[in-house]
C-alpha cells in the first residue's frame, strides 16, 4: 500500500519523509492508493522545475523513488527560459519528461508538437475548475494543475468597511460616503494601457475578448464586438479623463499602488503581488471578487500554473503515475503551496488556506474568472486592444474606436 506523507514543515528532510511513509501504524487516506506501487526498476525520470518549486517537487519524488524504484532527476531552470527551451529540445531528445510552466504557454506548446495529453481519472474532481479549464486546449487536458492568480477588488475597510460592492456604481457611492480623495485607482498602463487588469469589467458587459466554444476552450472568434462590445467602450469613456476622471492614462502601476497604500484611493484592483506595498504604510484591507459594471458577473483572467507531460517522453505512463498519484495529492499540493504560497488549485487546500480573509478573497474573484486564453492568436491582440482602450479613456469616440479595434483584429487573426 502507497502512504504519502510528505511533512510540510521538513520538505527538504528526505528521511523524514520516508520515515512518514513506512510506519505500521500509519491509517489510510482518501488520497492513498490501496493498490500496491508499481515497480519501475531502472526507469529515470527528468522533471524540469525552478529554485522555488524544487524542495516540493522532491520531497514526493523520493516517495516516489523509494515505493516504485525509479529514479527522478531535477534540473533546476530559471521559470523564464522553460517555455523556450521545452519548445526547442524536446524534438531533439533533449527535453525533459515532464516541466513545470503556466497555462499560457499551453497553446504554443501544442502548436510545437510537444507535450501530451494527461488522463486525471476520478482525481479531477479534486481541482477547481477553473484550473482545469485553462490547462485544457481543444477539449483536451495538456497538464496536471497546482496553483491559481488573478486579481479582485481591494479595499480600504477604514473608509468603506468590509461589505462587498455590488456594482461600479455603488463602489463608487461607498467610497464618498466614506470621505475618500479618491473612489478607486485602477492601473492603465499610463500610456500603454492595461486591457488585463481592466478585463474584469469588460466582461461584465458580456465582451470576451475570444468566444468560447461548448467544452470551454477558446476559439479565434474574437468576442469584444456588438452591442456588448460598444456599451463597454461607452462605460470606459463615461469613467474616463473627459467623463468622471475615475480612470485615467496618468496612473501607472506604481501611482497606483502610491494612492492606495497612502489613504487617498478608497478601492484598486489589484494581485496578491501587491498586497505588501498596499499595505507597507499601515492601510487595512480586504479582498472582494470585482463589482459588476455591465450588469453581468465581472470575470477577471484567471493565470494557473501547473505539470507538463513531454510528447516525446519515454516513459510517459511513468510520468503520468507520478503526476496523478505522487503529486495529486493533498500532502504533495500542500508542500508545494509551501513552496511557493499562490492560491492553490487543489480544492480542499484553497478551502483551508482561505481562513486567511485576503487569500479568500482572491480565491472568490478566481471563482468569478476565466482561464487567459492560451491560443497562440493571443499574442496579437494586446498592443492593439491596449492601445484602443487609452485612447477611449482620453476621450476619443468610443463605438468608433472600439468597432474599428475589433475589424483590424479580426483581419489580423482571421
Amino acid at each position: 500500500m502507497r502512504k504519502m506523507g510528505i511533512g510540510v514543515a521538513a520538505l527538504a528532510a528526505t528521511t523524514l519523509l520516508l520515515a512518514g511513509c513506512g510506519g505500521g501504524t500509519t491509517t489510510p487516506t482518501e488520497t492513498e492508493s490501496e493498490a500496491p506501487a508499481a515497480d519501475y526498476s531502472g526507469v529515470t525520470l527528468t522533471v524540469w522545475t525552478d529554485e522555488n518549486r524544487q524542495p516540493a517537487i522532491e520531497a514526493a519524488a523520493a516517495v516516489f523513488e523509494e515505493e516504485t524504484g525509479a529514479t527522478v532527476e531535477l534540473v533546476q531552470k530559471n521559470f523564464e527560459d522553460i517555455r523556450n527551451d521545452f519548445i526547442n529540445q524536446v524534438p531533439t531528445g533533449e527535453g525533459p519528461d515532464i516541466t513545470i510552466g503556466a497555462h499560457d504557454w499551453l497553446g504554443a506548446l501544442v502548436q510545437a508538437g510537444v507535450v501530451n495529453t494527461l488522463d486525471l481519472g476520478d482525481t479531477a474532481g479534486s481541482f477547481e475548475q477553473v484550473a482545469l479549464d485553462a490547462m485544457t486546449y481543444e477539449g483536451q487536458l495538456y497538464a496536471l494543475p497546482y496553483s491559481l492568480e488573478t486579481i479582485a477588488l481591494i479595499q480600504n475597510t477604514d473608509l468603506v468597511g468590509e461589505d462587498a460592492p455590488a456594482t461600479f456604481d455603488d463602489m463608487i457611492a461607498a467610497a464618498e460616503a466614506g470621505g475618500a480623495e479618491r473612489p478607486f485607482v485602477i492601473n492603465t498602463g499610463g500610456q500603454t494601457g492595461d486591457a488585463y487588469t481592466m478585463y474584469g469589467f469588460q466582461t461584465s458587459f458580456g465582451a470576451p475578448v475570444f468566444v468560447q466554444d461548448d467544452s470551454g476552450s477558446y476559439t479565434t472568434e474574437i468576442g469584444m464586438g456588438g452591442d456588448a462590445g460598444t456599451a463597454f467602450a461607452e462605460w470606459l469613456k463615461a469613467e474616463g479623463e473627459t467623463g468622471t476622471g475615475n480612470i485615467s492614462t496618468t496612473i501607472d502601476y506604481d501611482t497606483n499602488n502610491e494612492l492606495f497604500a497612502s489613504g487617498q484611493a478608497a478601492y484598486t484592483v489589484q494581485g496578491p503581488w501587491a498586497v505588501e506595498t498596499l499595505t507597507a504604510q499601515g492601510v487595512n484591507i480586504t479582498v472582494n471578487p470585482i463589482p459588476s459594471a455591465g450588469g453581468e458577473t465581472a470575470s477577471p483572467f484567471v493565470g494557473v500554473q501547473g505539470f507538463y507531460l513531454s510528447s516525446q517522453s519515454q516513459n510517459a505512463l511513468v510520468a503520468q503515475d507520478f503526476l496523478v498519484s505522487y503529486l495529486a495529492t493533498d500532502d504533495a499540493q500542500k508542500a508545494l503551496y509551501e513552496a511557493d504560497p499562490r492560491i492553490p488549485a487543489w480544492s480542499s487546500l484553497a478551502e483551508e488556506v482561505s481562513s486567511d480573509p485576503v487569500i479568500a478573497g482572491f480565491l472568490a474573484s478566481s471563482q468569478n474568472g476565466v482561464p487567459m486564453p492560451s491560443i497562440p492568436e493571443m499574442g496579437n491582440v494586446w498592443d492593439v486592444w491596449n492601445a484602443a482602450q487609452v485612447q477611449i479613456i482620453k476621450g476619443a469616440d468610443a463605438a468608433g474606436t472600439w468597432s474599428k479595434m475589433v475589424t483590424d483584429l479580426e483581419a489580423t487573426i482571421g
